[in-house]
């Protein structure tokens, strides 16, 4: 599920008189980021909380139809941290062979993996249109795999006289 990712910095125009102190996680040392800096590196921050849960909703609501876990794009903030921006899981969307039954399984799965998130993308809402137009598929095979199996009842049916009730098909209640 890709919820759009950017690899680019966005340029800065930093105030040299505004800087704040800083500590970067990578070596502990003392810095100063502007004021601007400070609010790219929140802003990064929160789109990074963002990115990894969302992408783990997929994955916990996916089970055995998320294929690996999330990939991340990830930007560079002034203070050289990498944050995530953007992400992705990969979901098997595929049928599972000569088995509607377990397919429909799969497609409602693979549904519920993509509106997953509290905010899904438009790609997670294409996967999940798509899970739903299998699961319909899915449903068409099943309802077909019944109706060529029904018309051998109906024969059996058919060639009972009225008089001789089939055994098991009909109950007669006498009170």
């Amino acid at each position: 599920m890709n919820i759009g990712s950017t690899t680019t910095t966005v340029p800065l125009t930093a105030n040299a008189d505004k800087r704040i102190p800083t500590v970067t996680p990578a070596n502990k040392e003392s810095t100063e980021l502007s004021t601007q800096e400070q609010q790219q590196i929140q802003q990064l921050q929160a789109r990074d909380r963002v990115v990894r849960a969302h992408e783990a909703a997929h994955i916990a609501a996916g089970g055995n139809v998320i294929r690996g876990g999330a990939q991340f794009s990830f930007q560079r903030g002034p203070n050289g941290v990498q944050y995530a921006v953007g992400g992705e899981v990969k979901i098997d969307t595929s049928k599972v062979k000569g088995d509607p039954e377990a397919t429909l399984r799969k497609a409602e799965q693979i549904r519920a993996a993509a509106l997953a998130p509290a905010q899904p993308s438009s790609q997670d809402r294409a996967v999940a249109a798509n899970a739903a137009q299998l699961a319909v598929e899915a449903r068409a095979e099943i309802n077909q795999q019944r109706n060529v199996a029904e018309p051998e009842d109906t024969e059996l049916s058919s060639n009972t006289s009225d008089t001789q009730p089939s055994a098991g098909r009909l109950l007669d209640f006498t009170v």
